[in-house]
């Protein structure tokens, strides 16, 4: 499945998330199956989740259910279970192939109101020329350094134009940025790390961060979304 998190409710944790989406499982009649074992869980797997205040157009998740629901009919009764801005865009049956794999690069917009587009620009300009750019950031493993350059693929500064979150500051500088998935995990706020480290660019105002697309990553650098691959699939359940 495919879900955004959008407006306020970019702020829920990744837990929080787990919880409600548990909770939309059992008011929809969802017939999922458990582990097994003496503490059975709902079979949920979660692939890459956007990190807590970040919004998305792009999540995904799989599910195991006992028996075959038609893919549309669960998207449609998971998203009136959800609060809206927790909204669930697509369902497909698996037809095989791990999810976590088809996840190669992210597509992330990022918006920095009072940035002037110019002096972002420059900016980008002298970290794309970097060949090495060293960042800090605490992980679940502790402070970690590594390079933020070499995950990034491509990092352009749009036109200004209205912008997705309704940012209402002039100016206001969006970058669109395509990110490797790597280890550790290189996030949005590590770019305007890098941005910091080799431009000296500080936003005066959090940015506004979304995620528009993650998936496979083609040779033109294109982003191709994780669940085409089982668009023929005739219903949840089915092999």
């Amino acid at each position: 499945m495919r879900y955004a998190k959008r407006g306020p409710l970019r702020f829920t944790s990744h837990r929080d998330f787990a919880r409600a989406f548990e909770r939309a499982l059992r008011r929809a009649g969802v017939p999922i199956a458990f582990s097994q074992g003496f503490t059975p869980h709902p079979k949920i797997s979660y692939a890459s989740a956007a990190p807590t205040g970040v919004a998305s157009e792009a999540e995904y998740l799989e599910i195991g259910l006992r028996e075959p629901v038609d893919p549309e009919q669960l998207r449609i009764a998971l998203d009136a279970a959800l609060s809206p801005g927790l909204d669930v865009l697509d369902a497909v049956a698996a037809t095989g192939g791990s999810l976590p794999d088809r996840i190669e690069a992210s597509r992330w917009r990022i918006e920095l109101p009072e940035v002037d587009p110019a002096e972002l620009e420059r900016a980008v300009a002298t970290f794309t020329a970097a060949g090495e750019i060293q960042v800090e950031r605490m992980t679940k493993q502790g402070r970690r350094t590594f390079d933020t350059r070499g995950a990034v693929i491509s990092i352009d500064v749009l036109a200004p134009s209205e912008t997705p979150s309704g940012a209402t500051a002039v100016p206001c500088a969006i970058l669109e940025v395509v990110v490797r998935q790597v280890t550790p995990s290189v996030r949005p706020d590590d770019v305007l790390s890098g941005l910091r480290v080799v431009a000296d660019l500080e936003p005066p105002v959090s940015p506004r961060v979304i995620r528009l697309a993650q998936g496979t990553l083609t040779a033109q650098g294109e982003i191709v979304d994780p669940l085409d691959a089982d668009r023929d699939g005739a219903a949840i359940g089915e092999r």
